[in-house]
């Protein structure tokens, strides 16, 4: 993992948010992960625990209260100047949640997929831009005709589509997929992170994927990240944290994903978290396993351990 590229890298992200005169909502809290070339990081958590945050802090919508986020090694609140920021905002695109509110009802497909190539000068000419749009809609699944509809003439999943075809116009290097799925109908949902997985291998994109459903997240991304009101409070590989949550927030979100197994779903537990309550010890995201942190402190490492190695020896004996 070290030789890899890192493509970018959250250091210490805080985004806080002032309500009212006195209140102060901490919507991301010091916050630190990285994402290489050519991955897919995951990023999961229920509503409002900062995931889209941290998203929209990353593609420079919010200014960051605290910490830096580098992208390529560049600060990008450091980043000035006109044509500087163009160049930044043609790296990193974003494809929406809400297919429907996404998309200007008022504009054609074919020139809400063009409004980055315009803005970024990417066609010498009507010609040119015209082809390129039409390459696009035939990349995501679409036919060229569809260029010369309005948004309303298309399903949800044909309108993410779209959202994914406008985010490619540009040639992204990254691309943040904010709950790209979560408005589509679930056979819907598996076509479109499927068309996802097929474009990253075809463009050597890398991805922040985030979603509330632990179980889709694990199958399109390489590495997950739990958030829980703010924080990450787990992170390792999508097999690892899939099959070895071990905060007791993850093993929670893992206990509500149901199987298609009769049997199973009339004995499976739901597990409730129950936050702990505030000790003062300072916690922070520390390595239990290769490649695996949880939100602990440094004497709850090996407690985390051993959970593991529990966890581990019971999946085997039960195999």
């Amino acid at each position: 993992m070290s030789e890899r590229k890192k493509v970018l890298e959250v250091q210490n992200l805080k985004q806080y948010f002032n309500v009212g005169r006195k209140d102060e909502v901490k919507a991301v809290d010091d916050v630190s992960f990285s994402i290489y070339e050519g991955e897919t990081f995951g990023l999961v958590g229920e509503s409002g625990c900062g995931k889209s945050t941290t998203g929209r802090s990353i593609s420079r919508l919010y200014q960051p209260t605290d910490g830096k986020i580098l992208f390529e090694g560049e600060d990008i609140s450091q980043i000035k100047g006109r044509i500087n920021l163009h160049k930044f905002r043609q790296d990193i695109q974003m494809i929406y949640q809400d297919p429907y509110a996404s998309l200007n009802p008022r504009m054609k497909v074919k020139d809400i997929i063009a409004e980055g190539i315009d803005i970024h000068g990417l066609a010498k000419s009507k010609e040119e831009r015209n082809q390129r749009v039409n390459e696009l809609l035939e990349t995501v699944g679409l036919e060229a005709s569809h260029g010369t509809r309005y948004p309303h003439e298309f399903s949800g999943g044909q309108r993410q589509r779209i959202g994914i075809a406008r985010a490619l116009a540009v040639k992204p290097k990254f691309i943040i997929c904010d709950e790209p799925i979560s408005a589509l109908d679930v056979s819907i949902q598996a076509q479109v992170v499927n068309l996802l997985q097929e474009l990253q291998k075809e463009q050597n994109l890398t991805y922040l994927f985030i979603a509330h459903d632990l179980s889709m997240v694990k199958y399109i991304s390489d590495r997950i990240g739990v958030m829980y009101y703010g924080k990450l409070v787990e992170v390792g590989s999508s097999e690892e944290v899939y099959r070895y949550g071990l905060h007791p927030y993850t093993e929670s979100l893992l206990s509500a994903i149901p199987l298609p197994d009769p049997d199973y779903e009339k004995t499976r537990r739901r597990v409730v978290y129950q936050p702990a309550p505030d000790d003062g010890k300072e916690r922070t995201l520390r390595e239990v396993a290769p490649e695996h942190f949880v939100y602990c402190t440094q004497d709850e490492v090996a407690d985390y351990q051993e959970k593991l190695a529990s966890k581990k020896y019971n999946q085997t004996v039960n195999s």
